[in-house]
């Protein structure tokens, strides 16, 4: 009894030179560094105004109205291995916490065998003998700084961070997805233009045959209608092949293998969505890849503070039993009984300014996470910017390319008709020709390119996200 009641003062003495040397050593440890003030400056407003705006809608890719384009963005949503590696990396920051959260519970372990010796005694006999014993142990770290619950939150940071990145991740294959589609059905709609011109060409090299069988052209006007046929036979099969390589990228990017992909609308059937939009600083609560930006400064934080309180002591609670016995018998009928009870102190005296260089290494990738931060804040304006500006810009060139389309058709019809009734030259039909391809070429590209920087707009404000939470 007097035995225990003096372990027990020992310990309540060593927990007293704990907490003095806790408040003595504490002066020692390195001075807390303040974090960089973000450099961003929200702007109240976006620099291009494009008119009556609507809000984002979740699933915004159903706004361009095509079963097609819905069909591929939920495969993708499903399959993507990039997606189906970040739920990976999801259950990994889970388990991460778990281990920060353990570091809280005491530990404990357990041991059993026998131990054979061989020993000279007090008499100088030689004597063996096999020893059974079984023992445990159990530890506890007293946490008076706080480092542990530190490190938690660190952890808790970068789990939500992790989530949110994968928030990123779905919104950026839905993003690419939906532009590939967008930009496989202007592909579709050039190798339409593409086919009807060689129908044409196919026409006019026929009829300049014929003609110059007849003696009524010469042999020079043959060979330029034969070159503009080629010409426009040779970008066929140049548009199939890159349609079949973006045929081939939405593919992966859905998780199948290679192979066609199922069509909906047309081009001139995918009307633009309607236009979105949220004030700039609304945008600091719109997008997954700033919310764990965020995290990751709450992260790197707590893990300085954690450093800085590594200066710091730490006490430890340990207590061990041990039941030992000659037989396997005497071990459970009468076993030896042996314990001990007691705590420790760790104090950092000299270790070479580690700690310190250490601690000033999370300060500095804490630093960093800030400057980060504002580089992802500056990246999301400016990405919203060039798609306002891409929309309406787009829009006035597709008003002058129709224009010109247009003025290219009649003035291709005119010329075929004048070189028909010989008022022309076949140099002036060949002109034409080549301008209306182009013009009609051009139209299309830039419609496509509508369609996808509203894409680029939906991207840039976050497509709709809403936090997960915790």
């Amino acid at each position: 009894m007097s035995t225990g009641k003096g372990c027990a003062r020992r310990i309540q003495a060593m927990l007293l030179s704990a907490g003095l040397s806790a408040a003595l050593l504490a002066g020692c440890a390195v001075d807390p560094k303040p974090a960089p003030p973000t450099t961003v400056a929200v702007p109240a407003d976006w620099r291009t105004h494009i008119g009556p705006v609507s809000p984002v809608e979740q699933a915004w890719w159903q706004s361009f109205n095509d079963p097609a384009l819905n069909a591929l963005v939920r495969q993708a949503l499903d399959n993507n291995t990039d997606l189906r590696t970040a739920a990976s990396r999801i259950a990994e920051y889970e388990a991460r916490l778990r281990v920060a959260q353990a570091a809280h519970a005491p530990s404990f372990n357990a041991s059993a065998g026998p131990v054979r010796s061989r020993a000279r005694g007090s008499t100088g006999r030689i004597a063996e003998t096999t020893l059974f014993q079984i023992g445990a142990q159990a530890s506890y770290e007293v946490d008076i700084s706080g480092r542990l619950d530190k490190l938690e939150a660190a952890a808790i940071a970068d789990l939500q961070g992790q989530r949110y990145a994968t928030d990123a991740a779905a919104l950026s294959v839905a993003s690419n997805v939906a532009s590939g589609y967008l930009n496989l059905r202007g592909l579709d709609a050039q190798l339409a233009v593409a086919k009807a011109t060689l129908a044409s060409r196919t026409e006019s090299l026929n009829r300049a045959k014929h003609l110059y069988d007849t003696g009524y052209n010469s042999r020079l006007e043959w060979l330029q209608s034969e070159s503009e046929y080629r010409a426009a036979a040779g970008a066929v099969p140049q548009l199939e092949r890159t349609i079949a390589q973006q045929e081939n990228a939405l593919s992966l990017l859905v998780g199948a293998n290679p192979g066609p992909i199922a069509r909906g609308q047309g081009l001139d059937g995918l009307t633009p969505p309607p236009l979105v939009s949220a004030l700039p600083s609304e945008l600091l609560r719109r997008r997954p890849d700033i919310a764990q930006a965020e995290q990751r400064i709450v992260s790197t934080d707590a893990t300085y503070a954690a450093a800085r309180d590594q200066l710091l002591p730490s006490v430890q609670l340990s207590t061990s039993l041990t039941l030992q016995g000659l037989t396997l018998g005497k071990l459970i009928d009468a076993p030896t009984v042996l314990w001990s009870l007691g705590g420790s102190v760790l104090a950092p005296v000299f270790q070479g300014d580690r700690l310190r260089a250490q601690a000033d290494v999370t300060a500095a990738l804490r630093d960093q996470t800030v400057i980060a931060y504002d580089q992802v804040v500056l990246t999301a304006f400016a990405e919203v910017e060039n798609a306002l500006s891409g929309i309406d810009l787009l829009r006035e060139q597709i008003t002058e390319a129709q224009a010109r389309r247009d003025a290219a058709r009649e003035a291709l019809r005119i010329a075929q008709n004048r070189y028909r009734n010989g008022y022309a030259s076949y140099l002036d039909q060949l002109d034409a020709q080549r301008s209306s391809y182009t013009a009609e070429q051009t139209l299309v590209q830039l419609q496509a390119a509508l369609l996808t920087v509203h894409v680029d707009l939906y991207r840039a404000l976050g497509g709709g996200w809403q936090s997960s939470g915790s």
